[in-house]
């Protein structure tokens, strides 16, 4: 599939208060993980960077005009941003298949999905409940509890899905009235370079949005820099747990949407062969890097065996290989790190005694790019790190359960608690499952998510919620006001 090469107009710059000036730091580059190849060199921040960053957006916050609209003022500018935005689809469509190797003929719906957070908050702003009258307990007069903008956000987006994340935490945030600071992730930065070049163009003031594309160690001094009010990450456990602990120290607000160990329960009534079918499909799609994505299955003892043909033939089937070949149905995964995580993941899947069905090495037509198989193990036990931990690719375990109490414990017996589904045509049985299942989103029967609801997890899957007006609230600060 075709789709034209992104133009970024200063990728040598920074854009700090609304001015693309020079780094103090050297350049950042992107290797495409299809052909192995550099795809484009950007600006490396380094802390005197940071340092001007939150100064300008501390200035746009403190004494700006920006807090001070209307919510609907600010409405209007978001709308002007997606304007912006939309004839810049296409482009941001190649550059994400270009730094991650998703695949060409998704990539426009996904990038719509993320343009949609810009108009979604911009229509939100219209009836969301700022300001709310309580009547007093105490006495006469009027009580009113006001969510004003929590401050300067750090925004820090991670690399598998780099433009509906960050505008899913710019949209809420600018809406609210606060100034944010966008970190994308070293690996892809060409999105939040178009949204400061659709910034620009849409008026949005000096200060109220700024990008820092920077490495590690310059996020972390970000993270720690006492002019930033709140931090909203997505990312690993690792760096969330470290950003949790630097918020917690100076007392900052903080949003962090982590990873997932998600499980697929399906339950005796439901098609084996269709939930196969679906659960393969899942663990396949953006080559298993979703941090929600079902990467257990929990299948009674029963149709365990069924159930592995049924996979083994779905993955089988996946054909890999090109992201802009339209037949191609997984791409590689999206850095040659990440390749070694995977493939280590494997390998100590075998040293633990779990059964290889399907896959685990790399596709014998494909020497060139960061690509392993859709893998499967059977005679999974609960223990074993495949079951526990994030492999974040196309790896698939599969428990069995006797009870539906064990397929509940299977599920929660996990340090994660960020998706999970299951599989019935039993909606009270559906239900009794979700209700039981620690895990921030569960579905029935798909692999599904809704714009309206909020997202997070339960456990080391984070802390605090995205997305719908849960994800409005995050981004604001109760206020009590006592009149009379």
């Amino acid at each position: 599939m075709s789709l034209p090469a992104f133009q970024l107009a200063q990728p040598e710059r920074l854009y700090i208060n609304g001015r693309w000036v020079a780094p103090h730091g050297g350049r950042i580059t992107v290797v495409s993980p299809h052909n192995e190849q550099a795809c484009i060199s950007v600006a490396e921040a380094a802390e005197a960077d940071v340092d001007a960053a939150v100064a300008a957006a501390r200035r746009a916050f403190d004494a700006g005009p920006w807090p001070r609209l209307t919510h609907a003022e600010r409405a209007a500018m978001l709308r002007k941003l997606s304007a912006a935005i939309e004839p810049r689809l296409p482009e941001l469509a190649r550059a994400w298949v270009d730094q991650t190797g998703a695949l060409a003929f998704v990539a426009p719906f996904v990038i719509g999905g993320g343009k949609f957070w810009l108009d979604y908050y911009a229509d939100l702003a219209a009836d969301f409940d700022w300001e709310v009258e309580r009547k007093l307990n105490d006495g006469p007069g009027r009580g009113l509890v006001v969510r004003e903008p929590v401050g300067v956000v750090a925004a820090i987006a991670p690399w598998n899905n780099p433009f509906g994340i960050m505008t899913g935490k710019l949209a809420p945030a600018l809406v609210a009235g606060c100034t944010v600071i966008m970190k994308p992730a070293p690996e892809t930065p060409v999105e939040a370079y178009i949204l400061a070049e659709a910034a620009e163009q849409a008026g949005i003031p000096e200060g109220v949005i700024n990008l820092l594309p920077a490495q590690r160690d310059v996020a972390d001094y970000l993270v720690r820099h006492r002019g930033v009010d709140k931090v909203s990450f997505t990312g690993s456990v690792a760096a969330g747990s470290r950003i949790g602990s630097v918020c917690g120290e100076r007392i900052a607000r903080c949003t962090l949407e982590l990873g997932g160990k998600s499980a697929a329960i399906v339950l005796e009534d439901y098609d084996i062969e269709a939930a196969a079918q679906a659960i393969g499909q899942t663990i396949t799609m953006s080559a298993g890097q979703i941090c929600a994505t079902l990467s257990r299955a929990i299948v009674p003892k029963k149709l365990h065996a069924r159930f592995i043909d049924a996979v083994a033939a779905t993955m089988r089937s996946i054909r890999v290989g090109d992201p802009f070949d339209p037949g191609t149905q997984m791409g590689p995964v999206a850095m040659k790190r990440q390749l070694d995580r995977v493939t280590g993941y494997i390998d100590m899947a075998r040293r633990e005694g779990a059964k290889l069905v399907v896959g685990g090495g790399r596709p014998s037509n494909l020497a060139t790019g960061y690509y392993v198989e859709p893998t499967l193990f059977s005679d999974v036990q609960r223990g074993m790190r495949i079951a526990q931990e994030e492999v974040f690719g196309p790896v698939l375990s599969v428990l069995s359960y006797d009870s539906e109490a064990e397929a509940l414990a299977i599920a929660n017996d996990s340090s994660f608690g960020l998706y999970g589904a299951v599989f019935t045509n039993d909606d009270a049985a559906a239900y009794r499952i979700a209700r039981g299942v620690r895990t921030g989103t569960i579905s029935q029967n798909a692999f599904r998510f809704d714009s309206s609801l909020p997202f997070g997890g339960f456990k080391n899957s984070g802390v605090g919620r995205e997305g719908g007006r849960e994800g409005q609230a995050t981004y604001t600060e109760l206020k009590a006001i006592i009149l009379g």
